[in-house]
């Protein structure tokens, strides 16, 4: 079986299934032991002198350590392949994600932030509903990037040992990349590797966002956009889902207590957001999923008949 059509599989049985409870309450996800690892290379080894050059080692550690795995899993055949990539591909789950924000704040906003808390990073306590909502929707833009298309783009070209690659410096990025002071100098070849890997991946995402809302006159905003946003490759896709909904996102956050004052995407749009545009950002993640699907389908039947 050609790498596509297994890529085709694991983006059918994700959609269908996500992360069973069931399964992941018996048994530890790929992703888990990978940060148990990461966590133990933490602790062990970011401290004293050479932080920097310690963190370049543990990159390499994990890299290699990924791609044996990889070829190893590899040698038991395409349904082995095919469910490994299932478990980490992330489409359904981001979208049950993202839907449980729009949903809770249906109910309240108090439900509304305690869903939104479970899949952002910054300070969700005094959020207004228009800030939930964006911060719903950029998860949703950031990780249909890194949790669906940046995983399957690199199965497509290095097979299982390229993603479970990926995901291990995607991991080591999320658990030590340099956002605190801790880890600023042990993190830094994790966070600027992982800048790599995900530099086609965003822009793909972009891409595919635009196309499916027709935006193309406004490519050269969304670049300026992209340009000022605080990660090198998160601003894409957010650019491109901010003017697929004609609203703004980014802007002003805190973080840890600390207020950061954020360029604004698209910020001439609405900033007054609530749950329906939650839901509209659902909508996007499928469409660019069957987008995606398509393309890969396209490329199998061709492959086949010619």
């Amino acid at each position: 079986m050609s790498t596509a059509l297994l890529l085709v599989c694991a983006m059918c049985l994700d959609a269908a299934l996500g992360e069973p409870d069931w399964l992941w309450s018996r048994v530890r996800h790929p992703a888990v032991m990978i940060g148990k690892g990461i966590g133990w290379l933490d602790k062990r080894l970011n401290h004293g002198g050479h932080k920097r050059l310690k963190g370049v080692s543990v990159l390499i550690l994990l890299m290699l350590a990924a791609f044996a795995v990889g070829k190893l899993l590899a040698l038991f055949g395409p349904v082995v392949e095919i469910v490994i990539c299932t478990i980490l591909l992330a489409q359904k789950s981001l979208v049950s994600h993202v839907r449980d924000v729009g949903s809770g704040l249906r109910v309240s906003l108090t439900e509304g932030r305690t869903m939104v808390s479970r899949i952002v990073s910054r300070d969700t306590t005094d959020m207004t509903e228009a800030q939930v909502a964006r911060s719903a929707i950029e998860s949703a833009a950031e990780n249909l990037s890194d949790g669906v298309i940046a995983p399957a783009f690199w199965f497509l070209v290095a097979g299982l040992p390229g993603l479970l690659v990926y995901k291990a410096v995607n991991t080591a990025d999320s658990m030590i990349g340099y956002r605190t002071e801790k880890h600023r100098e042990f993190g830094w070849a994790s966070a600027r590797f992982d800048d790599l890997l995900n530099l086609i991946p965003a822009r793909l995402t972009c891409v595919m966002i635009v196309a499916l809302s027709r935006q193309w006159r406004r490519w050269p905003e969304m670049v300026a956009d992209a340009r000022r946003h605080i990660s090198p490759n998160a601003g894409w896709p957010e650019a491109a889902m901010a003017r697929a909904l004609n609203i703004a996102l980014a802007g002003p956050r805190s973080y840890d207590g600390q207020a950061r004052n954020l360029a604004w995407v698209n910020g001439e749009a609405r900033r007054e957001i609530g749950a329906p545009e939650v839901f509209r950002a659902c909508d996007m993640l499928w469409k660019v999923w069957g987008l995606a699907l398509g393309l890969l389908s396209v490329w199998v039947v061709a492959n086949l008949v010619f």
